[in-house]
This record gives C-alpha cells, structure tokens and sequence, in this order.
C-alpha cells in the first residue's frame, strides 16, 4: 500500500513540477508553452495513462524548449525486459523530461529529469521500484563560471540529503553523458543517477530537490548570458555542436530508448532534438580559438567546484 501511495504522490509532483518550470521558463522568455495532453495506446500490447508535452518555439530566448510529463503502464518488450535483468513483464513509469535549446549559441542548452519506475503484475506489490534522473549543462562556448554555479547549485541540492551523493553522481553523470564514437564529453555535466531503490520515501525527499533545483541553477545563466553579442560564425558552431547532441540522444540515451521500444509517443519522445543542425564533414576549429579551447576542455572531466 505504501508504494501505490508513492506512486500517487511522485506522479502529483511531478505535474506540479512541469508546472512550476513552465512558468518560469515563460518568465524568461516571454513567449507561451503550446500543451498537447495524449493517450498511451502502444500498437503492440496493452497500455494505459498518458501524458502532457509542452513545447515553446520561436521564443525571445528559446529557439525550442520542451517539458514534458508522463506517467503510463504497459507490458515490456522481452528485449527490454531482458535489458532490465527481470522477468517481470508489466511497468508503470512517471517522469518530467526537458530539454531546452537556445537561440543565442552564448546560452548553453540544458537537460534535466527526473522519473520513477515500477515492475511488476498489475495490483501487486512491485516486484522492483526506484528513483532515476539527474541534470546537465551543453555550453557551445564556455563560460567557467556558468558551469560553476550549475554544478554548485546541484551539489546543494544533493548536500541537504548525503555529502557522497554529489561526486558520486557527478562523476556518473561524466561517465553517462559521454559520445564514446567521438571521445568526448557531451557539455560539462552535472549529476545523473538511476537505479535508487532503497528507502524509496527517502529518495523520493531527493528527487524532489533536484528537480526544484533545476530553475535555480539554469535560468541566472540565461539572464547573464542572453543579451552577449553574436554571429553567423557562431551560430554555425552550435549547430555543429548540435549535432553532437542528437547523436547521443539517438545512440546512447536511456530514456529516449526506452520510450521508443514501450511505445511510446513519438513526437514526445523527439522532443529534445533541436531544431537546426549541422553536420560539416571533418569539421575542425580553429586552432587557439574558443571552440577548439571547448573541444579540448570536453576531453577529460573537470572539477567545476
């Protein structure tokens, strides 16, 4: 009974969440989110719930933000369940998932989430449960102070609950978000952890954290970077950089796998990729510029505090 209740509240705040970014974000850009509310309804096995995907386009600040809520149930895939290393076949899985892509290449995109998973047959105690999400920051042009405050700020969030949960998620967050194909890191972190099954009403205090800490950490570097100067040199380097960031998204990320083999909605799903990129073949920067010191810096992880 305790973790239907779980259930009940994680999926509350979760949408309180959604909100409480949204409006924020509004603030800051000036422009509205458009809400598509869908059912899930996967054509290969049975599904219930849904969720609301918010998007804003062609803002002030963001050239596409996306923040989307879900909570849904269904039946895994044998391959997917086979990847959980279970043999429970029915899930039910809630989360908030954003993704927001600047116009101004001096903006750094930023990724967050947060979520909770449930195995098990339908009316039972789950058979498993846990916490999964964390934070990250894309700059195209780094700023060592934006980083700084990014990472300070989760490092608060996750101090108010166990000292060892900040380096330890950050150095998982390192690990995850790197393009293995490319040798690189995807931006410069922040915190990533999945799997947090133990004390579940503990964790949940957790994640609520996080998940408040986003707007805190992200938006001050909106307000002090969105009125710097720019170009069409510029511009043309985040959307090589962009690149970077739809391949792992499309090769490595977990959620974005797992929505796509559930059944999910795709238009959902997709959200995250960005609006305008390039691919430039062999593309190389300048040797001593700010885009080569960027791809230099992104070869090994860094101490940001």
């Amino acid at each position: 009974m305790k973790t239907v209740a779980l259930r009940g509240r994680v999926r509350e705040y979760f949408g309180s969440l959604q909100d409480s970014i949204c409006a924020a974000l509004e603030r800051v850009d000036g422009a509205a989110f458009r809400e598509d509310r869908w059912r899930y309804a996967p054509d290969d096995g049975p599904g219930d719930g849904g969720g609301i995907t918010r998007v804003l386009a062609d803002g002030g600040v963001f050239e596409k933000a996306g923040v989307n809520l879900s909570a849904v149930e269904g039946r895994l895939s044998e391959r997917l369940a086979a990847r959980l290393k279970t043999e429970a076949q029915n899930f039910f899985a809630t989360g908030v998932s954003l993704v927001l892509h600047p116009r101004s290449p001096m903006i750094p995109t930023a990724h967050m989430n947060v979520r909770y998973l449930e195995l098990g047959e339908p009316g039972d105690v789950p058979q498993r449960a846990w916490f999964g999400g964390g934070a990250d920051l894309t700059p195209y042009y780094l700023f060592d102070d934006d980083a700084a405050h990014f990472h300070r700020t989760l490092r608060d969030a996750c101090g108010r609950h166990d000292a060892s949960y900040y380096p330890r998620f950050k150095k998982w967050c390192d690990e995850y978000f790197h393009l293995s194909h490319r040798g690189e890191a995807r931006g410069v972190g922040g915190v990533f952890f999945d799997y947090l099954d133990e004390d579940l009403e503990r964790t949940f205090c957790f994640v609520r954290d996080v998940g408040d800490a986003f707007t805190e950490a992200y938006v001050p570097i909106v307000e002090r970077r969105r009125d710097a100067e720019w170009g069409e040199a510029q511009r043309t380097w985040q959307e090589v950089r962009r690149g970077r960031y739809v391949e792992f998204n499309l090769v490595h990320d977990r959620g974005t796998l797992f929505g796509l083999e559930t059944g999910g909605r795709t238009e959902s799903i997709l959200m995250s990729l960005p609006p305008v990129v390039r691919w430039s073949y062999d593309h190389r920067p300048e040797p001593g510029s700010r885009e080569a010191e960027l791809l230099e810096r992104l070869r090994e992880p860094i101490d940001w505090l």
